[in-house]
């Protein structure tokens, strides 16, 4: 919890409290349902809720809005920005059913109103959202071909809607098709190590070419 309120000072009393119960939801959950690998489940706040919030520091979500969490696992990053923005709709979507069971779970142990799930692959999924979200499930050119009809025309932020995409590594060659990609370094706003080559990659849809 201590890297969290490093980087999120003013979290409410209740949002506190939901962070701290994350890690014995996933400690429990994780027994049974393995969705989080043994070595991350040590280090849970810095290696998945943290790099998670990396979405918050770029993205403020307006109440109201209404953000697609594609490929979520084990509820990331859907579930800690659900916490951050409790006015904002969240929807998880992923095509393992077991992974949607741990996150219906830790959504119920969290109390959140906020969020709701789907055991489904994306393409079938028919809503229309403000922001899509995930942690590096394809390349950018196969995510887009997924999600590219599946944006709200109408923009209500700063930024236009579009993709907030976690992503690691070298990414000029895998964006290289997508010159209105933004890349925001990580390591600009937090101090572990861990985040050196993480990134938030903002990419405004529709894609024209798409």
């Amino acid at each position: 919890m201590n890297e969290i309120l490093k980087y999120f000072p003013d979290l409410t009393s209740k949002q506190i409290e939901q962070f701290t119960q994350m890690e014995e939801l996933y400690k429990d959950w994780n027994l049974k349902i393995n969705v989080v690998s043994r070595k991350d489940i040590d280090e849970l706040y810095l290696r998945h809720v943290l790099h998670s919030l990396g979405i918050a520091k770029v993205m403020s979500f307006e109440p109201g809005a209404k953000v697609l969490d594609v490929g979520t696992g084990g509820g990331f990053p859907g579930i800690p920005l659900a916490v951050m923005f409790p006015e904002t709709q969240f929807h998880l979507v992923d095509s393992i059913g077991k992974k949607i069971k741990v996150v219906d779970e830790v959504v119920e142990g969290l109390g959140l109103t906020n969020v709701k799930t789907s055991h489904e692959r994306v393409e079938k999924i028919k809503d229309k959202y403000d922001f899509i979200v995930s942690r590096a499930v394809a390349q950018m050119e196969t995510f887009v071909r997924w999600v590219k009809k599946k944006t709200h025309e109408n923009h209500q932020h700063a930024f236009a809607n579009g993709i907030l995409y976690l992503k690691g590594g070298d990414l000029s060659e895998e964006l290289a098709d997508f010159p209105e990609a933004e890349i925001i370094p990580l390591k600009e706003v937090f101090d572990e190590d861990f985040f050196e080559t993480k990134s938030v990659v903002y990419l405004p849809l529709p894609v024209k070419r798409y």
